[in-house]
């Protein structure tokens, strides 16, 4: 959209991905006596909002910058060699799958620090939380534009500490517990990944992704693709997360802070999710193409049981938490990803890169509601929240209860809005599933999927029922309405919800030749 030249976009992305690590970094040193303000803590706050403020910017630069023309090359690569002996390259680029990726994570960053520079999450030092909210930046970019395979794994792995301490230095009820499930839980299914990485790596010669994707797995038999998407798909589907493997989820969700919960929804689950696209599907298609009747049957399992528990929390005397149901609901949403994924179509595919960008604006949205809706009450409890009459939120607090609802209606894919092109999509991939895969099957999944979209309106529009109708009672306090820092926080995402529903182009004109040249043989 802008003449940019390469080597200034080259360093535009080396500067998106380890900006924020210079910034960790920075933020546990002392700060300069002119730059504290009132104090150092606000000092460091200011210091994360301005970091992730700058990779914000330099993320949309990017996007700017990058050939809308071409989006299925890879454009902004660094390709320089690191470790000679196992041939592993410091290699990053971005094409039309990853850059939107990245700049959904600049964002929700930068709208993390924001918001916890005006309400700053309780508990230990903001030194601390800072440095951490930057280390989880950098590793989620990271993520999302390196090209090689082991530092694909040494990114996705980075994010998991501070992760951890999120939840259990500054999390709530549970938190060291739930911290713990998490570490656990993604620990053990990160070291089956490497080493189905390290098969590929070793039988291709390579560890490049994109002469990987390129070759289209035909320098490795069926035998070495079978094991490699078992192992690396076991890794990934513990993140997305799929269905049994999701437990760790709804606790990790409840116990983390309202920042930890947006950037846990909005960011961390996509990892898992673009492994699959990124990796499984243009490096090994003939494992994929063995395992994705199974993966669609997870899928569909998780669309169908991640309602049912929604439904079994909103329940009047259930004692649900409107956290835990957010999380349950994301079990779901990512059902449809995976689903998607599964089709090995570029209807699929784009539905599930939909998808993802979607989810991760709605939900965040979602959780910062959550998370101010319990600043103002003290509790996430529904029936707590509800009441005998209703929360009547529309009448104490309109404009949070207007949001709440518009953010609820979204997620359960009103069209009109974002949330509603990508399970279009990833339905209509199932419906007509790639050759080769049982189209009989896949039809069963495509039905079941869509009685799916049934249950998510049903407790969706319950948790809106009870938490923003009824009447006032003349002894209950008005709540304060959302505030100027909410609504800085808050707008970009609504904004994008509409934007997203309504112009869908802008979105799957980048993902779709990207997918497409994926599918034939990788990027160029």
């Amino acid at each position: 959209m802008i003449g940019i030249n390469e080597s200034v976009m080259q360093f535009l992305l080396a500067f998106t991905v380890a900006g924020p690590l210079l910034g960790a970094v920075a933020a546990l040193l002392p700060a300069p006596p002119g730059l504290k303000g009132k104090s150092p803590d606000q000092a460091v706050l200011r210091h994360g909002v301005t970091v992730t403020g700058v990779i914000l910017a330099a993320a949309i630069t990017l996007a700017l910058g990058f050939d809308h023309g071409h989006p299925s090359t890879m454009q902004a690569s660094t390709d320089i060699s690191w470790i000679p002996a196992l041939d592993v390259r410091v290699h990053l680029g971005i094409d039309g799958i990853s850059l939107p990726l990245l700049v959904l994570t600049a964002l929700l960053t930068f709208l993390c620090a924001l918001y916890s520079y005006f309400k700053p999450p309780a508990g230990p030092s903001p030194k601390a939380f800072v440095a951490l909210l930057l280390l989880l930046e950098g590793g989620t970019l990271a993520t999302f534009a390196v090209l090689d395979l082991l530092l694909f794994f040494l990114a996705f792995e980075t994010v998991l500490i501070p992760m951890y301490f999120l939840i259990a230095r500054w999390g709530g009820e549970d938190r060291t517990r739930a911290a713990w499930k998490f570490i656990l839980y993604t620990l053990l299914g990160s070291v089956v990944m490497l080493l189905g990485l390290l098969l590929i790596g070793v039988k291709a010669g390579t560890f490049d992704m994109v002469a990987l994707a390129t070759d289209n797995g035909r320098s490795l038999t069926t035998s070495v693709q079978v094991t490699a998407v078992l192992a690396i798909g076991l890794g990934l589907a513990v993140k997305t997360p799929m269905w049994p493997l999701h437990s760790w989820l709804p606790d990790a969700h409840t116990a983390a802070p309202t920042t930890g919960s947006v950037l846990l929804a909005g960011v961390l689950l996509k990892m898992g999710t673009y492994g699959f696209v990124r990796i499984l599907l243009p490096v090994a298609p003939d494992g994929l193409r063995t395992f994705a009747p199974y993966l669609a049957a997870f899928a569909v399992v998780g669309i169908v049981y991640g309602s049912l528990a929604c439904l079994a929390l909103v329940r009047p005397g259930a004692n649900g938490d409107l956290k835990r149901l957010i999380a349950y609901s994301s079990v779901g949403h990512m059902g449809f990803v995976l689903l998607g994924i599964a089709s090995m179509t570029p209807t699929g595919v784009n539905g599930a890169l939909f998808a993802n960008i979607a989810h991760g604006l709605i939900t965040g949205l979602l959780f910062f509601l959550v998370g101010a809706l319990k600043d103002r009450t003290g509790s996430t409890d529904l029936d707590t929240l509800a009441q005998q009459t209703g929360a009547a939120l529309y009448g104490r607090a309109p404009r949070l209860g207007g949001l709440l609802a518009f953010a609820a209606v979204a997620s359960l894919g009103l069209p009109g809005l974002a949330g509603f092109w990508g399970e279009m999509l990833a339905l209509f991939g199932a419906f007509d599933p790639a050759g080769g895969l049982s189209r009989p099957a896949f039809l069963t999944f495509t039905a079941i999927a869509a009685s799916g979209t049934l249950l998510t309106a049903a407790y969706l529009l319950l948790v809106v029922r009870r938490v923003c109708m009824g009447a006032v009672p003349q002894d209950v306090p008005h709540l304060a309405d959302v505030r100027a820092y909410e609504f800085a926080a808050w707008t970009p995402l609504v904004v994008l919800t509409v934007v997203g529903g309504l112009w869908p182009k802008a979105l799957l004109g980048l993902t779709d030749p990207a997918v497409q040249q994926l599918l034939a043989g990788g990027p160029r």
